[in-house]
């Protein structure tokens, strides 16, 4: 039985997912007090944002304190890997999100994939080096395309998918020597490249108990059909065909049912979200990553997805009392485009005023993720992300439809989406 849900509750961070967290929070029948710190130009439209930035443990700690909230929901990774949830423990308040030890699963790629391969779960063959010499000596050994990956965190920029030997050594050296990644590229991983159709799944997990949020699909390259840098993802969408049925069935029993008993097996408690990348390929699906927090757009279109409290669900997480609850899933489709400033995942301009439509189609919603208010009070861009234009409906392609029609409401001089997101979904069905 899950206990009374909290009267107040902390979101931390000022991205879309955390957004998005804001907006199910602010639905939640509970009615609770909902902050947010730092926030965007977005949620400061929505509920009260406080100017503490997300890494800023201290601050965050003794504004809780102050607030007298009753749970603080962890949105990114760098916070969670830094020890958020521990020192929000210390001081005697829940949080949602692991703690600093299960952050580690996404804070370091290789100390996940030697877990991965002590309990022979699914993945990619992998090597680890600290030095250029060896790890060039590897890859001669090595057919491209080859991945090298930076093992910190890297802000999504940490993966090259090498298409030559001599792009695999370049990587290497930029991350070995030339420092491209700070101290996340003191230590890089190479793996074998794995082939096939990329996807993901969430669990919402708490020790060995998890339970398996909607299946989604983000689309991770900047341009029309899957071209371009890769990005934190240009628009995703809810169910994903291409992993129902039979198929999740397997990934569970292979991957997520080992995965979270391998976390329990190292002595890690465990309570918050675990976002499994997985490439589906010949020989069956293979992870190629963990994520220890929502992802960013898949929460834009997952949540909306629940017909369970949002709230309920992660309060009953922190509290060790997911075990009795039930997860409940509407049936409609959501989807989420990310309107970007042009240039992004690169350079890109910000403080540009953005215009939004008057009025929203029905079941259309916007989520801010790079957005700040200007001198003026106005609504500006402020990150390469800029918005998310979300939408539900009876069926994906009117759910498309609906989103994009929105879309091209939206004003600002670097405008700039996809014009392909749930495309693969559509396109497969006919």
């Amino acid at each position: 039985m899950v206990t009374s849900l909290p009267r107040s509750v902390l979101i931390v961070g000022s991205g879309g997912r955390e957004h998005a967290l804001v907006k199910a929070c602010l639905a939640s029948p509970a009615r609770p007090r909902v902050l947010a710190a730092p926030g965007n130009g977005g949620m400061a439209k929505d509920t009260p944002c406080f100017p503490v930035p997300a890494d800023d443990l201290p601050g965050l700690v003794a504004l809780a304190q102050s607030e007298k909230v009753g749970l603080v929901i962890v949105g990114p990774e760098v916070p969670l890997s830094l020890g958020l949830v521990d020192a929000l423990a210390d001081a005697g308040i829940p949080a949602f999100g692991p703690k600093r030890d299960g952050a580690r699963l996404e804070a370091s790629k290789i100390f996940t994939k030697e877990l991965l391969l002590k309990n022979r779960i699914p993945t990619a063959p992998a090597a680890f080096f600290t030095e250029t010499a060896p790890a060039l000596a590897y890859l001669r050994q090595c057919r491209a395309p080859i991945v090298v990956k930076a093992d910190g965190l890297a802000a999504g920029k940490g993966v090259i998918v090498a298409q030559t030997l001599a792009e695999a050594e370049t990587a290497v050296r930029d991350m070995l020597e030339g420092g491209v990644f700070g101290a996340s590229g003191r230590r890089v991983l190479i793996e074998d490249c794995l082939f096939g159709e990329e996807t993901s799944i969430h669990l919402v997990v708490s020790g060995r108990d998890f339970v398996v949020l909607p299946t989604s699909q983000d689309h991770k390259r900047v341009g029309d059909n899957d071209t371009g840098p890769n990005t934190g993802g240009m628009g995703a969408y809810s169910p994903a065909d291409v992993v129902g049925g039979a198929l999740l069935d397997e990934i569970v029993r292979t991957i997520a049912r080992p995965s979270v008993d391998a976390i329990a097996a190292e002595g890690i408690d465990f309570r918050g979200t675990l976002y499994i990348g997985i490439m589906l390929t010949a020989a069956g699906p293979q992870v190629l990553e963990f994520n220890t927090r929502f992802g960013d757009p898949e929460t834009q279109v997952l949540l909306p997805r629940l017909a369970t409290d949002p709230l309920a669900l992660m309060w009953a997480t922190t509290c060790g009392e997911l075990r009795g609850l039930k997860l409940e899933v509407k049936p409609d489709p959501v989807i989420c485009v990310v309107v970007a400033a042009r240039g992004y995942p690169g350079h890109y301009s910000k403080g540009e005023p953005i215009g939004l439509p008057a009025g929203l189609p029905t079941d259309a919603w916007i989520v801010h993720a790079g957005t700040a208010l200007n001198a003026a009070g106005q609504v500006a861009s402020n990150g390469g992300r800029v918005l998310g234009v979300c939408a539900r409906a009876a069926t994906l392609r009117a759910a498309v439809d609906r989103a994009y029609a929105v879309c091209d409401g939206i004003e600002f001089a670097s405008k700039y989406y996809r014009r392909d997101i749930g495309a693969r979904q559509l396109n497969r069905g006919k």
